[in-house]
């Protein structure tokens, strides 16, 4: 995992886990941002043989080791960052066929390389014709001069290796340092790959990618034999999150949502519930209705928190609901009843009810004037949104039981 190193300036707790955290949550983030970078065939692997491996479609495979560190810090000849990846990276060398192998070895560190250092000459596009007498003599004489037994081994390694694989397997390290912090890294995101998405919508469309991709990495890592994510997986992620904020359409995020609270159909006391009571629907029926009215309802919520939708839109939505409803309504009754409602048997009313609520149920979602745009078909936005009417109190806009608001009045005025 990327190292992070304690800041020591003064005033700070030396105990603090602070950095340490921050580099944990740093390597999924700047994972996603490099797969938005990379050619989309490009497979993507997260804690195999380094931080982050790029393996692209030629075979070629980038081992990249993560440090996130203290702000001004710097990495200097002996930086423990630095040799705690050489160490990885000879021992994938040695193991991989050496100067016959597609490996390169990137270090992106959020520090500087000091410009005193002999590191500068792996940054990206430095000369290395100026090492004197040469970069991996200057490597293996900087190494010399430590005695910690932390790089006894690294030397080991290095011993092992001829002088053409000594100066092959220098050549394959690249530093980026300065890079992006990880609070730096969504603005990058949004404004470097995001240009097509309205900056309005910017932030809802980042923050559903970044769950989508944790989600991913969390799934890896808990199966080390997962296959590997390709760069190509998340641009299409990203079209298909950015498609849902297009003027026809609107983002599904309740789809699988549940209650709190768990459902407990026979004890809810809400309108639309009773009203399915009344007709003598089955537990299970009602529980779905219980999860399309929740699911609708704080569906309905978050796209006005995120001004997706308006008041005036949601009341003209309503208003077709009601209306085709108010239709299909009188005409169940004129098929189904074959004398006035008062002089019906309930068994009767409560036949032409359910058939109104299975309309609601199963058929409305079929007319394409009722979705509330033209490109959102979760069914739960209208199956909800009917039962959200069938809760207006003290009178539902919409009700399936024939005689229901007879009954209403009747029993506000007994109340009263």
């Amino acid at each position: 995992m990327s190292s992070v190193a304690t800041d020591q300036k003064k005033g700070s707790d030396p105990y603090s886990a602070g950095e340490q955290g921050l580099g944990y949550i740093f390597q999924p983030r700047f994972a996603l941002y490099q797969a938005l970078e990379l050619p989309e065939d490009t497979a993507i692997l997260i804690e195999k043989e380094d931080d982050l491996d790029f393996l692209e479609s030629s075979g070629k495979k980038t081992l990249a080791s993560l440090k996130h560190k203290a702000i001004g810090e710097r990495l200097t000849d002996l930086s423990v960052d630095f040799w705690k990846s050489v160490n990885i990276w000879l021992t994938r060398y040695q193991a991989n066929g050496r100067v016959e192998s597609d490996y390169q070895f990137f270090l992106f560190t959020t520090s500087s390389v000091a410009p005193d250092s002999f590191l500068k000459f792996f940054l990206y596009g430095a000369d290395t014709t100026k090492a004197d007498p040469s970069l991996w003599q200057l490597t293996e004489d900087t190494l010399a001069t430590s005695k910690a037994k932390s790089f006894t081994k690294i030397k080991a390694l290095l011993s092992e290796l001829t002088a053409l694989e000594k100066e092959d397997f220098v050549s394959r390290i690249t530093i980026i340092d300065c890079t992006p912090r990880i609070v730096d890294l969504p603005a990058l995101i949004k404004s470097q790959k995001m240009r097509p998405i309205r900056p309005e919508h910017r932030d809802a469309v980042f923050e559903r990618l970044e769950g989508w991709w944790n989600d991913l990495i969390i799934q890896m890592l808990c199966d080390p034999q997962s296959e590997p994510v390709y760069a190509r997986d998340v641009s299409e992620k990203l079209f298909s999150f950015s498609e849902e904020y297009k003027d026809d359409n609107l983002p599904i995020t309740f789809e699988d949502a549940t209650p709190t609270d768990p459902i407990d159909a026979s004890t809810d006391k809400r309108l639309f519930v009773s009203q399915l009571h009344h007709l003598n629907l089955s537990p299970s029926r009602i529980r779905n209705a219980i999860l399309d009215y929740y699911r609708a309802f704080e569906q309905r919520s978050a796209w006005a928190r995120q001004r997706l939708v308006g008041s005036e839109e949601i009341t003209t939505y309503e208003r077709r609901l009601t209306n085709e409803w108010e239709r299909t309504k009188d005409a169940l009754f004129d098929d189904a009843l074959n004398a006035p409602i008062e002089d019906c048997s309930e068994t009767e009313l409560i036949a032409v009810g359910k058939k109104i609520y299975t309309w609601a149920e199963t058929e409305a979602q079929k007319l394409a004037h009722l979705k509330i745009r033209a490109r959102v078909t979760e069914p739960y936005v209208l199956r909800g949104s009917f039962q959200i009417l069938a809760n207006k109190r003290p009178y539902p806009t919409v009700y399936w039981h024939p005689q229901l608001l007879d009954r209403l009045s009747k029993a506000a005025g007994d109340t009263e």
